[in-house]
């Protein structure tokens, strides 16, 4: 049993309900929950229209004032845990940048090996994949991974992508505080991991998939009034997690 957080800020227009719909009547064993995330246009209607063709199998967690991707996740991410059905639980970018069907591929990454806690989507653009990213995106990726890699001691790939699923019981672990950065929280889960398993488990526990596809969707959610704070937020993380990355 799996439930996907997908986090929603004015996604009215970029939703695409019949494919969340026939996702999960082909698949039982998948739910979604839609966290509304003090939308100023219809996206709380949409997904409550899904969630009435979904007979229970989508949810709608809505939070009137918006509070940045990394609440939104955290928030969804406990409301999924507080039912105990769920193995797995996980977060996905509600543009479908990656498609659900790559939610297969994390799982049976997962399954795997008992191991493999934190299953990560990579966006590696390589032959017989279809990987398609602005090019200004994908080098601001390319520095921020770089970063994170030398800040977390880990060799990371991407970080950012928004296709995660966690092992639920470390999930409990790394989701119970909030986050101190809105869009690069993703290191600060990698941080807490390293701090609850020790940084040799964490290399087993984390697990990064190459993705068949994954499309640019419209317009980033990030501004790029935030990119110059980007190294600030970068320094923050370091300093915030020194103790659990052992830095002097």
């Amino acid at each position: 049993m799996l439930t996907i957080v997908v986090p929603c800020y004015n996604e009215a227009n970029r939703l695409a309900p019949e494919v969340f719909v026939d996702f999960i009547r082909q698949n039982p064993g998948i739910d979604f929950l839609f966290v509304n995330d003090g939308s100023t246009d219809t996206t709380k209607e949409v997904i409550a229209a899904m969630t009435r063709q979904a007979e229970s199998r989508i949810g709608l967690l809505h939070i009137p004032v918006n509070g940045g991707k990394a609440e939104a996740v955290r928030r969804g991410i406990l409301q999924a845990l507080a039912n105990p059905a769920p193995e797995y639980v996980g977060y996905w970018d509600a543009d479908l940048a990656t498609p659900l069907a790559a939610i297969h591929d994390l799982l049976a990454a997962a399954q795997a090996a008992p191991a493999r806690q934190f299953i990560c989507g990579a966006r590696v653009r390589r032959m017989g994949a279809f990987i398609r990213r602005q090019w200004l995106r994908h080098y601001f990726g390319r520095l921020i991974a770089t970063a994170a890699s030398t800040i977390l001691e880990l060799p990371f790939y991407d970080t950012q992508c928004g296709a995660k699923l966690i092992d639920r019981d470390l999930a409990a672990r790394i989701f119970m505080q909030p986050f101190i950065s809105p869009w690069l929280f993703d290191l600060e889960l990698i941080a807490r991991i390293i701090g609850n398993l020790g940084r040799r488990q964490a290399y087993e526990a984390i697990y990064e998939v190459p993705l068949a596809a994954w499309t640019d969707v419209g317009e980033s959610k990030v501004r790029l009034s935030y990119l110059p704070r980007i190294p600030y937020e970068l320094l923050r993380i370091r300093r915030t997690y020194r103790v659990f990355l052992r830095i002097p």
